[in-house]
């Protein structure tokens, strides 16, 4: 069976405005599939276009509206970001759900608009095999989530402790940008913004808890921004629609 060509979750350009500045939008699902060892939608492919933009850069803008994805994907795109020289700034759009929370905790500043929000739980997977097998997933797991605890503990610092970041992570949490804020997980809450969440049906019908107000559908139209930025975020938001058809094929981890 042939494959088609998959389009990337992720976008980067140099800012118009300061050469010493770029812009990273990652919208929709975080993904990488086993039959494609350098995806154009891969961890290696954004390294590869980050390492484009030069020695140069002062400040990476990222831009995120994302249900979440692939975790090793996502922890890939973090740690570039974390020791990335350039000062980072992350700001929330319409939701960092799962692995992409993960990711905006290498940001330096985190800014949260005060309709967006932050999904955090346990990582899961799916499983097969016998019993040692399906317990060695369970310890697995375990470690995945340590790994990707310790980021919002080094982002929260004193502000919030590991027993209560593990209450919210095992109840599957969607903080809103003044809980998120409080719990020392995003540094600024900005005006409200009139950008829906981009999301994929079939990937929150998994989720147990997700709000009853949040949107699942993926409508861009009424951003309010130039012309030119319109255009990018719809084309990234239909890119995020053809790539949600492939989450079955693996979830790998958090999601």
């Amino acid at each position: 069976m042939g494959k088609g060509k998959q389009n990337k979750f992720f976008d980067m350009k140099m800012s118009a405005n300061n050469s010493n500045s770029a812009d990273i939008f990652i919208y929709g699902e975080i993904t990488k599939y086993a039959w494609e060892e350098y995806g154009e939608h891969s961890a290696t492919t954004f390294k590869n276009e980050l390492d484009a933009l030069g020695d140069d850069l002062e400040t990476i803008n990222l831009y995120v509206n994302s249900p979440g994805g692939s975790v090793f994907e996502g922890v890939t795109i973090h740690n570039m970001l974390k020791r990335h020289k350039a000062r980072v700034i992350a700001h929330v759009d319409a939701l960092a759900a799962s692995i992409a929370s993960v990711i905006i905790m290498a940001a330096d500043e985190i800014r949260m608009p005060s309709n967006s929000m932050l999904m955090i739980h346990n990582p899961w997977t799916f499983a097969i095999g016998n019993s040692a097998e399906l317990r060695k997933q369970a310890d697995d797991l375990d470690r995945i989530g340590n790994s990707s605890k310790q980021s919002y503990l080094q982002k929260a610092g004193d502000k919030i402790t590991d027993e209560k970041l593990q209450e919210l992570l095992d109840a599957e949490t969607w903080l809103s940008a003044e809980e998120a804020y409080s719990y020392g997980l995003c540094d600024v809450v900005e005006d409200a913004n009139q950008m829906a969440a981009s999301v994929s049906d079939d990937l929150f019908a998994k989720y147990k808890n997700v709000p009853k107000h949040l949107k699942l559908v993926v409508n861009n139209s009424q951003i309010e921004d130039s012309g030119e930025e319109i255009a990018m975020r719809k084309k990234i938001a239909e890119e995020a629609k053809v790539n949600a058809s492939y989450l079955n094929t693996i979830l790998g981890g958090i999601i």
